[in-house]
């Protein structure tokens, strides 16, 4: 498991996260304040505050190829 900060302050940003998100079989949580949703829920994604990062849990033991396609999102 690990967490990551992320951006997503557009709606083309939101859809191109999820769809890249749905490709692996895994789970993915997005924690904002006190607010955890799935964040393969489009839905759920626009029912936070999109104007500040995000803290994304991936669930998974190799997590290497996930981080890689997520690299446009990930904040340093």
């Amino acid at each position: 498991m690990k967490t990551v900060k992320i951006s997503l302050n557009s709606i083309d940003k939101v859809k191109s996260f999820v769809n890249t998100i749905s490709q692996f079989d895994t789970d993915f949580d997005l924690i904002s304040g006190r607010y955890v949703i799935d964040a393969k829920s489009i839905m759920g994604i626009f029912s936070l505050d999109l104007s500040s990062p995000i803290d994304l849990t991936i669930h998974a033991e190799n997590d290497s190829d996930i981080i890689e396609a997520l690299k446009p999102y990930i904040i340093d």
